[in-house]
């Protein structure tokens, strides 16, 4: 994914636009891109633990989808690695609902000719993105209290791979 900006372009919360009209030429969104979080409950959904930690965010922010996926990923890898895939229950509880949109620019000679400018700027549909309020919780881990430390340490692997600042809690049930 060389076409990939960075996340710093995206972080701002801005208010979700999209323009949605029965007539076809009317609509700016055409499509949405697909979203790459796979999965959103992993490893035992049925157990029954008596703790749960949690990653919130410290920060009003937008997360992309990629950023979430990469995320979990890490957790989930090193839960199941070392704990076990029926020893807790990971969820992520953001859904990536706001369409990210891009007008792309071109430089260099003859460039005035291949692009409208700033006349039609909307822009195009290149990713999404979900919205979160200072407080709001990113991820929730399941677990009994002997893997506690297992869990906060894997939660804290995912810390790098998000946007903003995020903090991790861990409570009994």
């Amino acid at each position: 994914m060389a076409n990939l900006r960075k996340g710093r372009c995206y972080s701002r919360l801005i208010k979700a636009y999209t323009r949605k009209s029965k007539v076809r030429s009317k609509c700016y969104i055409k499509t949405t891109p697909q979203n790459k979080v796979v999965k959103f409950d992993m490893g035992n959904l049925k157990g029954d633990f008596d703790h749960v930690v949690k990653l919130s965010s410290h920060q009003n922010i937008q997360i992309r989808h990629n950023a979430l996926e990469s995320a979990r990923l890490v957790i989930f890898r090193r839960l199941q690695k070392i704990v076990g895939l029926s020893n807790f229950h990971l969820k992520l509880k953001l859904y990536p609902h706001h369409v990210l949109r891009e007008n792309k620019m071109l430089s260099g000679a003859r460039a005035d000719r291949l692009q409208t400018g700033m006349s039609h700027a909307f822009g195009k549909s290149v990713g999404l993105a979900a919205q979160v309020k200072r407080g709001k919780t990113i991820f929730i881990i399941n677990i009994n209290k002997e893997n506690i430390k297992q869990a906060t340490e894997a939660i804290k692997l995912a810390v790098p791979r998000l946007p903003g600042k995020c903090y991790v809690k861990v409570e009994e049930k």
